[in-house]
């Protein structure tokens, strides 16, 4: 049954942007959370329908395509952007609230946007609010992250476009639906290649840590939240079932945690733990059934709100002491015991731990693996899960908190703002409701699928693995001490290739445009422009000035003998001419009769 009011909650945010800068103090910050409680309380009486078709010199374009999977990530994002608002609350400059408003509204953008135009058009919107969280670090090395995040969306982004430019001409339709993995051809799998990038499969990934952990504070909350996301939601949307995306999301899965063992950067290592987290979700897309698209779309739900604790937690320890570094902190847990429990609380929820929203999340992927008889990919997400415990759950608190007595500076005895506190604190209350609680998440899911995630063996089984990893942990923490090291990633190759680019425009272009271009030009382009302007310059005072000149030279010169025999100002033979005139006319009117 079609919805009898819509309307578009992006709207609000995109309306904010200009009134925001305008305004100081507690107006702002009334304007920044009214206008997210606003877009969530919108979302909550939404249901099924198509609203604001618009049409396009024979383009349908659908800025308000409405079903039960748009809610869901529509629900979860405007959930976000309250908590994300609360958190940012103590930030005296406008712009990132402007970016961070910018990108909420082109998130919702592309969860409603029901054609590929419209979805391409939000998209870049993505890009451009996100890099601009990016630039607003304002440090040289959030500078280079934010080009070099910026030119590897710009490529994604024509990947996709050019995707959708051949999908058109082979279908004539921009309708942004299911794809079927047996008819994909060039176009779909380039627009799958665009979605890719954004959801950070390797080896498209590199920059998601690159960025996210140079991006300000708050900046990287709302990054964590809905890049990937997202892209997430545009999987399920229109490649369920395909196939690469299982071996993809596995590898994804691994492929986080096994970096995350090399990370001495907190947000560095949450990032990896973003790729890992969202590679459980492009599996589920990939095995297509009912049981594991609900489990993607369940689990991108869980995991914005754990792992925008998890960066809260971490960003509140960068705003009382300005490290992140784990080799730089440790003993923190007595000057801020609130932040501690809270980040506690994500890490419990990203290791599915009972009672947590990961462990309702991501078995639902796991167990539509076993019922697909995908027995490798089930047991490679259950060993990725393991390394989420790992490192998530139990080396970010230790080496923050309580690895040595004191960090290696003195911190100021209090703790992160209280804006900060509430957000965390809002965000926990949803990890353990969910957990507690995951009815209330299954009745959003989108697909007819059953699931009881509190059975004795799945509950035996996740709190066996999840003790072995803490034994395991404490018996090898020695090994895992941080050091101050930079880990390499396969962004290497693009930033060791643009620095090798760099020295050969510098030195071998700079050398052949000196001795070799400018040699020839002297040598044979100058003579020829010479010769040329010569020929020219002849051509034009010879031949076009010459008939010019003289053609006007012979008019004026017929004229003053016309005007000489026409009008020689005597009456007697203005009279005779006249006379003469009139009778040659005369005699040729006889001559005719």
């Amino acid at each position: 049954m079609a919805a009898t009011f819509f309307f578009h909650p992006a709207l609000l945010f995109f309306a904010a942007l200009p009134v925001v800068p305008l305004l100081k103090g507690i107006w702002r910050q009334a304007l920044v959370l009214l206008v997210p409680l606003l877009a969530f309380t919108l979302v909550l009486g939404f249901s099924p329908g198509t609203h604001g078709v618009v049409d396009v010199q024979g383009l349908h374009l659908v800025f308000g395509r409405v079903d039960k999977l748009a809610i869901i990530f529509a629900n979860v994002f405007t959930l976000m952007s309250i908590i994300g608002a609360v958190y940012g609350l103590h930030v005296k400059e406008p712009w990132q609230q402007v970016a961070a408003m910018g990108y909420v509204g082109s998130a919702l953008g592309c969860v409603f946007a029901g054609d590929f135009l419209t979805l391409f058009l939000f998209w870049e919107g993505l890009m451009v609010f996100s890099t601009a969280l990016v630039f607003l670090r304002k440090t040289e090395r959030s500078t280079r992250a934010g080009y070099r995040y910026f030119l590897v969306h710009v490529t994604g982004g024509l990947m996709l476009l050019c995707g959708i430019f051949l999908h058109y001409h082979q279908t004539g339709s921009i309708a942004f639906v299911r794809f079927h993995q047996e008819t994909a051809g060039l176009a779909e799998y380039l627009i799958l290649a665009g979605f890719l990038l954004n959801a950070a499969v390797p080896p498209l990934h590199a920059w998601l840590p690159d960025a996210y952990g140079s991006a300000t504070v708050v900046g990287s909350v709302f990054m964590c939240a809905y890049t990937t996301k997202t892209a997430v939601y545009a999987l399920v949307r229109s490649f369920p079932g395909f196939d690469i995306l299982i071996v993809l999301g596995v590898i994804m899965a691994l492929y986080g945690v096994v970096y995350a063992v090399l990370e001495n950067d907190a947000r560095r290592l949450l990032s990896y733990h973003i790729i890992s987290q969202v590679g459980y979700m492009v599996t589920g897309v990939g095995i297509g059934t009912a049981l594991a698209l609900n489990g993607a779309c369940a689990h991108a739900y869980a995991h914005i709100l754990y792992k925008s604790l998890l960066f809260m937690g971490v960003g509140g320890v960068i705003q009382v002491t300005g490290h992140s570094r784990f080799s730089e902190l440790g003993g923190l847990w007595k000057y801020m015991p609130y932040t501690l429990v809270f980040t506690l609380i994500g890490g419990l929820s990203i290791s599915a731990f009972p009672l947590f929203s990961g462990f309702v999340s991501k078995s639902m992927v796991i167990s539509g693996a076993w019922a697909d008889h995908l027995n490798w990919a089930a047991l490679g997400l259950t060993l990725a899960s393991a390394g989420t415990f790992l490192h998530t759950g139990l080396k970010v608190p230790y080496f923050i908190w309580f690895w040595r007595d004191k960090p290696s500076f003195e911190p100021p005895k209090k703790e992160a703002p209280l804006n900060m506190l509430i957000a965390m604190a809002i965000a926990a209350y949803y990890c353990v409701l969910i957990g507690v609680n995951p009815e209330g998440l299954y009745k959003l899911l989108p697909f007819d699928a059953h699931y009881h995630p509190y059975t004795a063996q799945h509950v035996m089984e996740s709190m066996q693995i999840l003790l072995f990893t803490m034994l395991g942990f404490f018996l090898l923490i020695k090994k895992l001490y941080p050091e101050p090291k930079v880990g390499l990633d396969l962004d290497w190759f693009y930033r060791r290739g643009a620095v090798i680019f760099m020295a050969f425009c510098r030195n071998v272009l700079r050398m052949v445009d000196e001795q070799v271009i400018k040699n020839l030009h002297k040598t044979f382009a100058l003579p020829l422009l010479r010769a040329f302007a010569r020929v020219a310059n002849w051509n034009d005072q010879r031949v076009v000035d010459g008939v010019v000149d003289n053609s006007a030279q012979a008019v004026l010169s017929f004229g003053d003998h016309m005007r000489v025999f026409m009008q020689p100002g005597i009456l007697s033979r203005y009279i005779a001419r006249t006379l003469t005139v009139l009778a040659g006319i005369a005699l040729l009117a006889l001559y005719l009769r």
